[in-house]
């Protein structure tokens, strides 16, 4: 199973991703030394929102979709 997963960071922005291990990935964003840059200046991270996919394809173009919308747009998506 695959994610496309919203996060909230610190600084009230939004990072959207997608993994195969939701839970690591999470932690990662929040503790690795290593990963992305812009979560790791904005710690900590909080998981929104998040999505099931059957393949990596699948979240990847979610990603990419969610990534075109709008702030307000992505905000009405997680509080749905």
């Amino acid at each position: 199973m695959h994610y496309t997963y919203i996060l909230k960071c610190s600084d009230d922005t939004l990072y959207i991703g997608s993994t195969n291990d939701l839970e690591k990935r999470v932690h990662a964003h929040n503790y690795a030394k290593s990963g992305a840059h812009y979560t790791k200046i904005r710690r900590p991270v909080t998981l929104v929102y998040s999505e099931k996919h059957r393949t990596l394809a699948k979240a990847r173009a979610r990603e990419a979709e969610l990534k075109r919308l709008t702030r307000a747009q992505k905000l009405a998506i997680i509080t749905k």
